[in-house]
């Protein structure tokens, strides 16, 4: 098994930073590619970002390309999501994934691990 825990959610204005972080544990040389997903209040989870392997090849929602970098350090076992210029609409529980697989899944049913999420907040 695999686990995957979230840290570095808060509450920031609108315009402002931050950095999730997502430490794995277990059996991770089990897993490859791994990503980030959000979901808001009343809504279905949905991607934001994945990263492969290696780190050289990476996928991004069209809503945070351009604002969010996704990168991660395989010696840590460490992922990360820095968000810049964040909106209102950034507001979500953010999650960690991760699968054993050369591709960059975008989706939810494409990953076999989840972490238990950090809130963000973005005001107005």
């Amino acid at each position: 098994q695999v686990q995957l825990v979230e840290s570095g959610g808060g509450l920031v204005q609108a315009g402002g930073s931050l950095r999730l972080s997502c430490a794995a544990s277990g059996r991770t040389f089990s897993i490859s590619a791994m990503g980030w997903f959000r979901q808001a209040p009343g809504k279905g989870r949905e991607f934001v970002a994945a990263i492969s392997w290696s780190g050289a090849n990476t996928d991004y929602a069209d809503s945070v390309k351009g604002r969010f970098t996704i990168s991660r350090d395989n010696a840590k076992n460490a992922l990360y999501l820095q968000m810049n210029s964040l909106k209102p609409e950034d507001t979500a529980v953010y999650y960690c994934a991760a699968r054993h697989t050369i591709m960059v899944p975008t989706t939810t049913d494409e990953y076999t691990y989840w972490g238990q999420g950090t809130q963000v907040t973005v005001s107005s």
